[in-house]
């Protein structure tokens, strides 16, 4: 019987033809293992951005041929953002994780003194968690929630939707790039000191929270709907935001709702929440644009905002649990 051995080295032109079978093993599970909302790079996409360093692969062969890998970048955020494990089958998967894991840590040893690891394990990797959490990563658990276009109950429960009274010194307007800056301070005061400027470390600052809200507005995450995303104006200045942008071609998403502290309490997250759904469902009635769902991701210990988004008709789709490493230093 052969004695299996496992060597570990970064992808490079040497093995990328032999990496190309682990790979599509990935892409063919991609939707439906992993979570996926879109389907990922193709092969030669993808080697080619690895090439071009927007991300490094790590490539675990056994007995020559590669079986399992992991992907990272460094440069996209102040985390190192560690994107994915996959492995070919499930045999001695918590091996190849081991090896994987234990190269990850060596070659990002120096960027790990000052930035965290955040790892989102979607999909199968969350069967991972046991096996990463010996190497020190602490663990936040996060849900998918969905409102999904021609959804009945959801539209309904939308369209009944009781909103509480809002003064008439209270306006909710589309977003105007003259905000941005408002939007920074807003954004950085309501999550400087939550679970998420844990995992990205962006939010303690206020130049990483402009980094954030930059790459929303100039579409570095997606495109950006300032249409759609509402702000709510307070005698005329910013106190509030529910960003929008797309995550896909026909998806939409919410990836930051904040008030600012002397505001909160008397129910604008959802003036701001109801106007931006509503949007989207409007644009996709007239067929101004044919989006197939809104999404938002919270924490799921955040009870009050996991309420508040089934009072709107959004729908918990799948929790995982999001990793993190703190800095060493």
């Amino acid at each position: 019987m052969t004695e299996t051995t496992y060597e570990i080295e970064l992808l490079n032109g040497n093995i990328s033809k032999i990496f190309a079978g682990v790979y599509n093993d990935f892409k063919a599970k991609a939707v439906s293992d992993y979570k996926f909302e879109l389907e990922p790079l193709s092969y030669e996409e993808f080697v080619d951005a690895v090439e071009k360093k927007y991300m490094q692969c790590i490539v675990l062969k056994e007995n020559e041929i590669p079986t399992a890998f992991l992907v990272y970048t460094t440069s996209i955020s102040e985390a190192v953002e560690l994107n994915l494990i996959h492995c070919l089958g499930t045999e001695d998967e918590t091996t190849k994780v081991k090896l994987l894991i234990e190269k990850f840590l060596e070659l990002t040893e120096t960027e790990r003194q000052s930035k965290v690891v955040s790892y989102p394990m979607i999909g199968h990797q969350s069967a991972f968690t046991s096996d990463i959490a010996k190497f020190g990563f602490k663990y936040i658990g996060l849900a998918i929630l969905r409102f999904m276009m021609g959804n009945a109950s959801s539209e309904r429960i939308l369209e009944n939707m009781k909103l509480s009274a809002k003064p008439e010194e209270y306006k909710i307007v589309s977003y105007d790039d003259s905000y941005r800056e408002d939007a920074i301070r807003i954004i950085h005061e309501s999550f400087q000191d939550t679970q998420d400027a844990i995992y990205d470390t962006r939010f303690k600052s206020i130049e990483g929270t402009r980094d954030i809200i930059n790459k929303i507005v100039e579409n570095v995450y997606g495109e950006f709907l300032p249409e759609v995303t509402s702000v709510l104006l307070y005698k005329g200045a910013p106190v509030g935001f529910a960003f929008t942008n797309v995550t896909g071609g026909n998806i939409a998403n919410l990836p930051l709702v904040a008030i600012e502290k002397e505001h909160r309490g008397h129910g604008f997250s959802e003036h701001l929440l109801n106007r931006s759904i509503k949007t989207v469902v409007d644009w996709t009635k007239i067929g101004k644009r044919a989006f197939s769902e809104i999404n938002v991701t919270t924490e799921t210990n955040n009870y009050k905002a996991l309420k508040m988004y089934r009072r709107i008709g959004f729908r918990e789709d799948f929790c995982y649990p999001q990793a993190y490493l703190l800095p060493k230093k």
